[in-house]
């Protein structure tokens, strides 16, 4: 993991962009007046000339071995793709500079929010939050006001949250930012989250299933009716595979409609509706519509009410395949959580064709990850740990992981298509299926978890969530 040694302060690191520091190879050590320090390993006149004009202040070069200055660098600034970023004509607008840097280093979501004696920007990388920069006071409104104009927000509303859109267009790709503000103690904290319109690179066997498990999945989309339900928390990458499934469906024979919130990638074929609930466009009153539509294939981005749940339920009975989410802890408590809105078991069990739970972990870095003996004493009573599992691999941290220990992330599923027996378990209310699930061989999240412990995918760390559920 990151040495402290090798963190640079916020206030410098952000006095350069990551292409200027791999560029020159530099690393911001101190400020003073208009006197800027940098660390490098080739310090030459030549350098301090061409930094001086660059930058415009009077610079003062330090020495510093070659692979510290790689280290600083890896821990401390992300590069760009830079197939990219030869195409991007962002304008020097540090707003601008910074949706375009967030979206190519692949971040998630970004954070503007504001404290009582700091502002600071933050983004979301494999699923972890990591501070980028600091803003001064007197700037931070400035920012945000032009964020809520970008959206179409109102900027004297300062008081109640507001949700809006952004549309950035460029020459590499167009992608649309959805940003929700929210008024704190000291002012808005404003959240964009990333939305990629290409699905493209989005294909269901890469996503992480086993040999079993797709099977399992596709033979549960070939029925020509009933529900296919995906559950996990919010950021377990459930819409992800919604929309692959659409791909893989998607044809000129099949008519699909989805109602989303929002419309995170464009399908050509597939036609999509945005949510609006401030005009009366939420989910029930559109999947109302959907059945009056010649539907072949319904998406709904999530059952959240009752109302939509016996839409849905409705919109399978009636002879239509229906794809949606729900925010469940595994696959089986999905029957537990349409029960608790009041949808009669038998209903459930007519209609569900398969039941599916997600997750999304970090892989360990293939490049320094170490292995060692698994130790009870290193972690809680809480973790029980198979017997059969005597080793493990850790995080380490090098050049090629920015000194994280972890590089990209993998989904983990749990599918349990409902078949006879178990229709019989829902009609009679019994939600036990831990000797059904062994027996048929259907592995939980947990199994999965630790296979891939096994394997050296990834850490107990990063899946010990799962491991004490």
């Amino acid at each position: 993991m990151i040495k402290e040694d090798f963190k640079i302060p916020i206030h410098l690191k952000q006095l350069i962009s990551s292409e200027q520091a791999y560029h020159y190879r530099i690393i911001p050590f101190e400020v003073m007046d208009d006197i800027w320090t940098f660390k490098t390993y080739h310090a030459t006149d030549a350098l301090k000339q061409e930094l001086q004009i660059v930058f415009g202040k009077e610079v003062v070069l330090l020495s510093e071995t070659e692979k510290n200055v790689k280290q600083y660098l890896a821990s401390n600034f992300r590069k760009r793709d830079q197939a990219h970023t030869e195409h991007f004509n962002y304008s020097s607008d540090f707003l601008e500079k910074l949706l375009g840097t967030a979206k190519h280093i692949g971040s998630s979501d970004i954070h503007f929010e504001i404290y009582e004696e700091r502002c600071r920007v933050r983004l979301r990388l494999d699923g972890k939050l990591k501070e980028y920069f600091i803003v001064e006071a007197d700037q931070y409104p400035i920012i945000i006001n032009k964020l809520k104009i970008k959206a179409g927000l109102d900027i004297s509303e300062k008081r109640l949250p507001q949700d809006g859109r952004i549309t950035i267009h460029s020459d590499a790709e167009d992608f649309d930012i959805r940003v929700s503000s929210l008024p704190t103690l000291y002012g808005e904290k404003i959240v964009l989250r990333i939305l990629s319109k290409d699905a493209d690179h989005i294909q269901l066997d890469d996503l992480g299933f086993t040999n079993e498990e797709i099977s399992a999945y596709k033979g549960a989309l070939k029925k020509p009716n009933g529900i296919v339900l995906i559950s996990g928390p919010t950021g377990s990458g459930k819409t992800t595979t919604l929309y692959a499934t659409l791909k893989l469906l998607n044809d000129e024979m099949t008519n699909i409609l989805t109602i989303e919130d929002p419309v995170e990638y464009t399908l050509e074929g597939v036609n999509q509706v945005q949510l609006k609930e401030n005009i009366g466009l939420d989910f029930s009153s559109t999947l109302r519509t959907f059945l009056r539509q010649d539907p072949d294939i319904i998406m709904v981005g999530e059952i959240r009410d009752a109302k939509t749940a016996n839409m849905a339920i409705r919109a399978a009975l009636t002879g239509h395949l229906v794809m949606s989410t729900i925010h469940t802890n595994s696959a089986w408590a999905t029957i537990s959580r349409l029960i608790d809105m009041g949808i009669p078991p038998f209903l459930i069990a007519s209609t569900l064709n398969v039941s599916v739970a997600q997750r999304l972990v970090r892989k360990l870095c293939s490049n320094c990850k170490t292995e060692k003996q698994i130790s009870k004493s290193d972690f809680s009573d809480q973790l029980d740990i198979p017997k059969s599992l005597k080793m493990q691999f850790v995080a380490t941290g090098c050049y090629e992981c920015y000194y994280t220990g972890y590089n990209g992330r993998k989904a983990i599923y749990e599918i349990v298509p409902i078949k006879k027996e178990l229709i019989e378990h829902i009609r009679n209310n019994r939600l036990e299926i831990d000797d059904y699930m062994l027996e048929k061989g259907i592995n939980s999240l947990k199994i999965n978890a630790i296979e891939l412990i096994r394997e050296g995918v990834t850490s107990i760390d990063e899946v010990y969530p799962l491991l004490i559920e």
